[in-house]
């Protein structure tokens, strides 16, 4: 099956005609000169069931095509008719979906496509000056007033949602069952789509230890005070609320009153979620100490699963004193790491689990696609070698990475071992989705009219 097909069974809406920004005239590459005597827009090129496809629902489409920059325009009459029978076969395609979406009783409401739609038109409204300038435009594109071009959207969404929710009800009943695909058309289709490829990109695989500074004795025995001074105070009828605004260390919740919200299990860190299901609505925790520092927690309301709560977050200072012994720890475990010392006993010892930080990045991860950070202290890095760096922490507060790559891939062309596997679920994918198409081709009146005399299918 080709390329069309699939963009047109799951995101057809992403292809909807759109107004130029620029003139006319250079919005797309011409198409090559044609003789056009018998071809008017109105004229009905297929018929699915009852339903037309016309000349100018082939032109609609291509104009769409053209807007994608991989665009390539047919050069030649040739290439012209073959771009055009592609385009109708995509067009019946998705119609038969559409027509079998009605027959399974399959609806799309309006106010599940009103969110995409009106995104959409901001999106588009926002490359023009004015309003003149976008009615202008939408009316020389021969799309009508925003209004028609909305209802236009909205037409277009839920096509492309009734092709994707009767694919998805067919397959549930397995009415699409995958189709067998040899090893020979795996190695066909890679070597066909080999020079369209990009290349493969640079990546590797590490193992870390992230050292956390840690606040000393006597920043926390001051914290602690301070949080055990807000309780008094809020116990002896200060609002929570108000105490959470002005002393709350935590800035995604102060300014909302220290309000967190519904969480489930598993959200928050153990020590936090242990007060926060043991509360009834109203009460409040006494001083809780968890790696962020220390908690006031308030219950406001619970049901099955969920709790909605409050806190106020008091941290412990961490000063630069503090930060350098971290990075010295950090010096060590690369020291001791180079030495022999086993990642795992490293690992337990020094590594900050209590923030959730990763360990082991062990399935290749691109080095365009990792924070600056690491690209920088891990560029030109080879496998074995152990880089020590900086990453940013909470409130500003640095942590210290310690990171052994275990292998580096400088990337290139992609192999057929690189890519069997993918390819071979495509093949399987666009073959069952082409013979479950046909099958609807042959159940269905099919008449293709762009040439003379008319075909026709049953």
């Amino acid at each position: 099956m080709q390329r069309l097909l699939m963009f047109a069974l799951f995101a057809p809406a992403l292809g909807a005609q759109q107004p130029a920004t620029r003139p006319a005239a250079s919005a797309a590459p011409a198409a090559p000169a044609r003789d056009t005597t018998l071809v008017g827009l109105d004229r009905i090129v297929a018929v699915v069931g009852d339903q037309p496809i016309t000349q100018y629902d082939v032109q609609e489409r291509i104009l769409a095509m053209q807007q994608n920059p991989s665009f390539k325009p047919p050069t030649n009459e040739a290439d012209y008719r073959k771009l055009a029978e592609d385009v109708v076969n995509q067009l019946i395609d998705e119609e038969l979906l559409v027509q079998k979406a009605k027959a399974l009783k399959v609806e799309v409401a309006d106010n599940e496509l009103s969110g995409t739609v009106e995104r959409q038109m901001r999106d588009i409204r926002a490359r023009f000056a004015s309003d003149a300038e976008f009615r202008a435009e939408l009316n020389k594109a021969g799309l009508g007033s925003p209004e028609e071009y909305r209802r236009f959207l909205t037409d277009q969404l839920r096509r492309g949602e009734l092709q994707r929710r009767a694919m998805e009800k067919m397959r549930s009943e397995g009415k699409i069952p995958p189709v067998n695909v040899s090893q020979a058309e795996v190695e066909e289709a890679f070597n066909r789509s080999r020079t369209s490829l990009p290349r493969r990109p640079a990546s590797l695989t590490f193992r870390q230890i992230v050292v956390a500074p840690h606040a000393s004795e006597g920043a926390k025995a001051l914290a602690r005070k301070k949080a055990d001074s807000l309780l008094a105070e809020i116990k002896a009828g200060a609002d929570f609320e108000r105490v959470a605004k002005r002393e709350s260390a935590d800035s995604a919740s102060r300014e909302q009153g220290g309000d967190l919200g519904w969480n489930s299990r598993g959200r928050m860190v153990p020590e936090f979620e242990r007060w926060m299901f043991a509360l009834k609505p109203g009460d409040l925790s006494p001083v809780v100490e968890t790696v962020h520092g220390f908690h006031i927690i308030r219950v406001d309301r619970v049901q099955p699963r969920e709790v909605k709560s409050r806190h106020i977050l008091i941290r412990a200072r961490i000063d630069s004193t503090d930060v350098a012994r971290a990075r010295a720890e950090a010096d060590s475990v690369a020291r001791q790491w180079a030495a022999g010392v086993p990642f795992d006993s490293l690992a337990r010892r020094h590594h900050d689990y209590a923030s959730g930080e990763e360990t082991s990045i062990l399935t290749p991860i691109p080095r365009d696609s990792m924070p600056a950070t690491y690209q920088q202290a891990l560029k030109g890095k080879k496998a074995g070698d152990i880089a020590v760096f900086e990453i940013p922490g909470i409130a500003g507060v640095p942590k210290f990475v310690v990171a052994r790559l275990v292998s580096v891939d400088e990337g290139g062309e992609y192999k057929l071992s690189d890519l069997r596997e993918r390819v071979r679920q495509q093949l399987v994918e666009e073959g069952s989705i082409r013979r479950f198409l046909d099958a609807l081709r042959k159940e269905t009146y099919v008449s293709i009219r762009l040439n003379t005399p008319v075909a026709a299918t049953k």
